[in-house]
């Protein structure tokens, strides 16, 4: 279960800063939403939005005949979402403050989920099978985040990635944190980054 809680106490304390450290993933965040394939037109469901960092690019990827689902747990992110929203005159941005795990989204309803960089979400599988039901069959489930190298020439990387994620996560980093999408939707693909602590992991769903 998400440590509601904390995890709003957590990113009240980020919200400022989050774009600034984040910008490092930026090129990781490029590769995930090319990896949906999206057209215009679509909706895509962007899980765990945070400031809303991911918007421009899918806001270039489905058009303005397009829709962008972002649900986010934090409202202080979510501050910051609305800003970049407003500032930039997105119309068909929707934004919604929930829990991943209890959020209603109805079943089949968007064309692709995008979860970057959520690692509590992508912890629980209550929340993402919360996702693989509102997405259609044939549309794709992108996820991306940190991670800890299995090799034994990985511990000084796992430190570095295990310390800059101690402020920004409530759940243990694993060596696989896609297993509960992998169990849910198979086959899934992993391509690994940042010599092995980032991964982008995708798979689609069956028709």
């Amino acid at each position: 279960m998400l440590n509601v809680e904390l995890i709003k106490t957590m990113y009240r304390r980020n919200a400022d800063y989050y774009d600034l450290v984040t910008h490092a993933f930026s090129g990781i965040r490029s590769r995930a939403i090319a990896q949906l394939g999206l057209k215009g037109g679509e909706i895509v469901l962007d899980f765990g939005c945070g400031t809303g960092l991911s918007f421009g690019l899918l806001e270039q990827s489905v058009g303005p005949n397009g829709k962008i689902i972002g649900i986010e747990l934090s409202s202080a992110m979510l501050v910051k979402a609305r800003e970049k929203v407003l500032r930039h005159q997105w119309k068909n941005i929707t934004l919604i403050e929930a829990n991943a795990e209890e959020v209603l989204l109805p079943q089949e309803s968007v064309d692709a989920v995008l979860s970057f960089y959520t690692h509590d979400i992508m912890s629980s599988r209550f929340a993402v099978e919360r996702a693989v039901q509102a997405l259609r069959p044939g549309g794709c489930f992108v996820a991306a985040g940190s991670r800890l190298m299995e090799e034994i020439n990985g511990w000084l990387l796992n430190r570095i990635t295990l310390a800059y994620t101690q402020t920004a996560i409530t759940q243990p980093l694993t060596v696989r944190p896609w297993k509960h999408l992998e169990d849910l939707l198979s086959p899934l693909k992993v391509q690994k980054y940042l010599g092995g602590s980032s991964y982008i992991a995708y798979a689609v769903k069956s028709r």
